[in-house]
This record gives C-alpha cells, sequence and structure tokens, in this order.
C-alpha cells in the first residue's frame, strides 16, 4: 500500500496552517498514488494546527485518501512529562519521535552543520544513538523517526560502523513494540541517502521490527518524494508488510497492497 505516514503543513512554523494548504498536499498525494497520509506537525508547532479544520478535510476523503492526525515529537531526555501533555492535547493516530538535538546543538540545521568539525564524529553518534536509546525506553511514541540522521551532512563515524551504534537502539525497539520509519528525506539532503542506511533496514528486519514510510515533506511538492527508493530498500531487506495506525494501534498492511 502507498502511503505517506511523514507530512508537515505548518513546516517549522513559517506557513499558515489553512484549508487551501491541507488539500495542496491530498492533492500532490492522489497525484502520487498514494492512498493513506500522515499529518505529523513539530510538536513545538502543534498550537498551530486548527483540529477542527483538521477533522473536516479528513471526513471530506477527498480522492479517496485516508488521512491520519501524527505528531512529530523532538525528544529531550528529562521533558518526557511535559512531551506526555503535548501527546495528551489531541486524539493523535501516531507519534514519531525524533532527535534534533545533542546537548542544545541542532546538529541537522544549516546553521549548526560547523559543529561536525569541533566534534570527533564516533562521540558525536555516541551521544546521538544513546538519546534515541532513552527515547525508545520511553512508552510515549509510536515510530522512531529518521533513525540515523545524524549522517545528513554525510559525516560517518570512523572508529566503528555506524550499525555498532544503533544495534543498541534496535534491540530497545524491538522490545518496546515500536515501529521505525523508511524516510526519504535524506535523498534531498547532502548525504543523499534514505534514513536509515540499508544495513541497519536488515537489521531492523532480522529484529521483526515493524515499518512505516515517509517523505518527511515540508512542502506541498514534495509529499511522495523518493518514496520509490523507501519502498525497494524496505523489500530488499526482506520487508512484505508495512504498518499503518489508528488511534496508536498498528494495522499490518502488504507493501504491494
Amino acid at each position: 500500500m502507498r502511503v505517506d505516514y511523514h507530512v508537515h503543513v505548518a513546516a517549522h512554523g513559517e506557513h499558515e496552517y489553512s484549508r487551501e494548504r491541507l488539500e495542496r498536499y491530498i492533492d500532490q498525494a492522489y497525484q502520487m498514488g498514494i492512498a493513506e497520509i500522515g499529518f505529523c506537525e513539530h510538536d513545538e508547532f502543534q498550537a498551530m494546527v486548527d483540529l477542527e479544520l483538521f477533522k473536516s478535510i479528513q471526513s471530506q476523503k477527498s480522492h479517496g485518501i485516508e488521512i491520519r492526525l501524527g505528531l512529530e515529537l523532538d525528544y529531550f531526555p528529562g521533558r518526557e512529562e511535559q512531551l506526555k501533555q503535548t501527546i495528551l492535547s489531541a486524539d493523535f493516530d501516531f507519534v514519531i519521535g525524533s532527535v534534533h538535538f545533542i546537548e542544545g546543538w541542532g546538529f541537522d540545521h544549516p546553521d549548526f552543520r560547523d559543529g561536525f568539525s569541533q566534534r570527533e564524529t564516533d562521540d558525536v553518534y555516541g551521544q546521538y544513538a544513546a538519546i534515541l536509546l532513552q527515547m525508545s525506553q520511553w512508552a510515549g511514541i509510536d515510530i522512531v523517526g529518521h533513525l540515523d540522521l545524524v549522517k545528513i551532512w554525510g559525516h560517518r563515524p570512523r572508529r566503528l560502523k555506524a550499525l555498532h551504534y544503533f544495534e543498541p537502539v534496535l534491540k530497545s525497539v524491538q522490545r518496546a513494540g515500536i515501529a521505525v520509519e523508511i524516510n526519504s528525506a535524506g535523498l534531498r539532503k547532502d548525504v543523499q541517502e534514505i534514513y536509515p542506511a540499508g544495513d541497519i533496514i536488515q537489521r531492523m528486519f532480522d529484529y521483526d521490527i515493524p515499518i512505516t514510510i515517509g517523505s518527511d515533506a515540508h512542502q506541498p511538492e514534495q509529499v511522495g518524494s523518493g518514496l520509490d527508493a523507501a519502498y525497494r530498500a524496505a523489500r530488499k531487506a526482506g520487508y512484505q508488510y508495512l504498518v499503518r495506525f489508528q488511534h496508536h494501534q498498528q494495522l499490518v498492511t502488504p507493501l504491494d497492497y
């Protein structure tokens, strides 16, 4: 089944959450052959979401597309109670947990990418993976977002393979029963690669970890971008199914349905 489970309407707060903009995303989804789309704003911009408007659009089922309400939660260790309140603020179908900061450093922001030159890359991977591990052990999320985002600017660990750092995270994810997304946004970044890398996806399959697939679109024209590569990577690893979500419940669906 063709899905896009990582789509932002307000982007980083610079766009209005309007009917016209929502409909542009849905029209693009239709053009890309997507049967179900998951809208998920970053938690700091969740207040911009007009839930009544969303429900109205959702009930219309324009082009026959199913629409789900999600949230991308920026995980910070020690702020779990505050994050929990955000999760309880609406009837979300799914919550993506993501890590964009390491000790206050927004490593994936273009303005702060030079921070890599001031740090050992292996240390950065280790710190990033440690935060992911904490997040995976917290009961607040349904999906781990762009698991190896730390590679965004093309920096690779030198001492050990990236998989080494993420192995404990995958084991924790397996125990928690949560999903990991295959995110195509990396194809639009310097790294020119989906998140996570193929060897990590293979290990996810070996651990029987469920997957979702998303474009991480921040503009209507990005909906569905790179999904062919994401689906190919899933199939190459052995996946035949993905999961969709309704009220935090996993709905197992054939990839090719």
